[in-house]
Formats: C-alpha cells, sequence, structure tokens
C-alpha cells in the first residue's frame, strides 16, 4: 500500500488493461478523460446499485467526454455473468495490484459505519428480488478477496495527471454521476479537489 493516496496532481503511468470481454482499455485514454472506479467484488449488491446509476446517464457520462472504467477483485470468469450487459469497461484484478498501485483499501468500516446501512439494506432487497426474477445472480460464497473493500474514484485526465480522487469512507461513498459531471466539466477546479477520507 503507498504511504500516501493518490492526489490530484500525481501522474498515473500509461498502461493497458485487458477487460473481461477481452478488448483492452487505455489508461489514460489520449482523448478523453477516464473515470477511474474500484469497486468490491462479482455479484455485490451495493456496487450493482451503484453501476446501475451509471448505466442510466451512460450517454449522458460519455457526451462529457468521459470513459468509464471499472475495475473489481474479483477474476474475469467470475465477473462475466454480473457485468456483461454493462457498456463500458470491466476490469479483474483478483490480485489487487491496482488497488494496492492506486491506495484502494479494506476495512471493516465499509460495512460497520452506520451511513453505509441504508443503502447496504437497500441493494441487499433490490438485487434479491432481481435474482429472484431471474435478472440478476448471487455473488459467490466465498470471496477471496474480501468483503470489506472501500471504493475508490479517480478522475484521469488525457495526460494522466489525475484531476479529482475520492477515496471512501464506506460501502456505499463515491461519487454520484452528478459529482463526476461537474468535476469534468472543471477540470481546473477538479485540481484542487482532494479525496474525502
Amino acid at each position: 500500500m503507498p504511504a500516501r493516496p493518490l492526489r490530484p496532481g500525481s501522474t498515473v503511468t500509461a498502461r493497458r488493461l485487458a477487460t473481461v470481454s477481452g478488448d483492452p482499455v487505455g489508461v489514460p485514454d489520449p482523448e478523453c478523460l477516464v473515470h477511474l472506479q474500484f469497486r468490491r467484488f462479482a455479484g455485490c449488491p451495493v456496487c450493482q446499485l451503484h453501476l446501475r446509476s451509471v448505466v442510466r446517464r451512460h450517454a449522458e457520462i460519455e457526451a462529457a467526454g468521459i470513459r468509464e472504467v471499472v475495475v473489481f477483485h474479483s477474476p474475469a470468469q467470475e465477473l462475466l455473468p454480473h457485468t456483461a450487459d454493462l457498456p463500458f469497461a470491466v476490469v479483474a484484478d483478483p490480485d489487487k495490484r491496482l488497488y494496492v498501485e492506486f491506495g484502494v483499501e479494506s476495512a471493516p468500516r465499509a460495512l460497520l459505519s452506520p451511513r453505509a446501512w441504508g443503502p447496504v439494506v437497500g441493494a441487499v432487497l433490490r438485487s434479491g428480488w432481481e435474482v429472484l426474477r431471474g435478472r440478476e445472480r448471487l455473488p459467490a460464497a466465498s470471496q477471496p478477496g474480501g468483503r470489506l473493500g472501500l471504493p475508490a474514484d479517480f478522475l484521469i485526465g488525457p495526460d494522466g495527471r489525475i484531476l479529482a480522487a475520492k477515496y471512501g469512507d464506506h460501502v456505499y461513498d463515491q461519487w454520484p454521476v452528478d459529482e463526476l459531471l461537474r468535476l469534468a466539466s472543471s477540470p481546473r477546479q477538479a485540481t484542487g479537489h482532494l479525496p474525502a477520507r
């Protein structure tokens, strides 16, 4: 784990990430901003709840010049059934190499924070209903990467510079789409946006 989390102004090393669909995605992207999201495990009900809000507004996000790249700490074969219908890049990082590089943590506060309880209950109820209807699958009973992951968001410019960063304090503490669009529309302001800790 880095001694300090990455902050606006840090530079991300250029890389090509393999996606679960097999198509590589470049981070950074020389033609647009990249919203790099770190989620938890395949089928995580809270992650699914958040990603559905991103899917609903994906056209708006793309129109703002943002490419979504979502990282999970599950193997690709486990992710595929849960993410096949997502219209953006999904990356499997079962060894958590990217999590370590970006300083993304796991901690009991992910689920123990009272601010997480409402979203967790809502997400589990929604996901349970979707599983009963055959529209979603249950997550695997065993999660080698753990269940206590915290989310993180990074907005990365075409030059690889981090324009904004957020490290979540609990499982549902990430940028809503409106915040992402606001940050993307004012990159000069975004450079002063410090991670929430």
